[in-house]
């Protein structure tokens, strides 16, 4: 399927959606471990001047620790997610599309990327950003003004943290893509334990020695990645996460019946 079949599927029918959202039996949203079910209209809408003006200020270059919450509709969220379990044991990669507001980034969409690697290997290769680039263009088509502002990856089975290469690649973007974010997702012990797990991160600037604090939560990383985990772990920083319905998740919860 072209890029162009594949945005007419997701925006503009129903049984797209209503497949999608069918398919979250297995968990549920709201076991994600922070929750803000909010009725967020404001939030969830995109002001794209509103948006440069923040963007243009670069309030992150005086505060290596400004963005301190990501805020992620509960469709996206969906859609990385399941995108992840199609994966099995292989790590896929998406884009990230929204905003950003004080302290925040606001995840209105998700998409996928035709970029796969294995284990702390992905990399986005030349014909992922062709198709962002391509996928970016066409949304705008249907009235989707969203920037992308960060990507998602998958580790399956071992956990939501960034390996050396994943540190690297997210370096790479803040340097070049500022507003930028890292979303990785474990599909494994999603299944496993029937709640989402997920972690947002931002890097820090090069040379950066953050101050000598703890893990911010325990998880279990397996023996052979817990060299690559030790090594890196001091060169980014967590975001608390948030899932919330955004107007267009609920106008896809009332969708009718085919």
């Amino acid at each position: 399927m072209c890029i162009r079949d594949s945005i007419n599927a997701e925006y503009g029918g129903f049984k797209y959606l209503k497949r999608l959202m069918s398919r979250t039996t297995e968990f549920d949203l709201k076991d994600i471990k922070n929750v803000e079910m909010l009725d967020l209209d404001e939030l969830y809408k995109y002001d794209a001047d509103k948006h440069q003006k923040l963007v243009s200020e670069k309030p992150w270059t005086k505060d290596v620790n400004y963005f301190k919450q990501v805020k992620i509709s509960a469709v996206a969220l969906l859609k990385l997610v399941m995108h992840a379990r199609s994966g099995g044991n292989i790590e896929v990669m998406g884009l990230l599309q929204g905003k950003i507001v004080e302290h925040t980034f606001v995840i209105m969409d998700s998409f996928a990327l035709p970029v796969e690697g294995t284990e702390t290997r992905v990399n986005a290769q030349q014909e992922g950003y062709e198709y962002m680039v391509e996928y970016l263009e066409l949304i705008r088509e249907v009235g989707r003004q969203e920037n992308a502002i960060g990507w998602y990856h998958s580790h399956p089975g071992y956990g939501c943290w960034l390996s050396g290469i994943d540190v690297g690649t997210q370096m790479l973007n803040q340097q070049y893509y500022e507003p930028w974010l890292a979303i990785v997702v474990d599909p494994t012990r999603t299944i496993s334990a029937s709640k989402v797990e997920i972690g947002a991160f931002r890097t820090y600037p090069k040379g950066y020695k953050p101050p000598d604090e703890g893990p911010s939560e325990y998880q279990t990383i397996p023996l052979e990645k817990i060299e690559d985990f030790g090594v890196h772990c001091k060169q980014y920083y967590s975001c608390l996460l948030y899932t919330s319905p955004s107007p267009r998740d609920r106008q896809k919860s009332r969708m009718p019946s085919s």
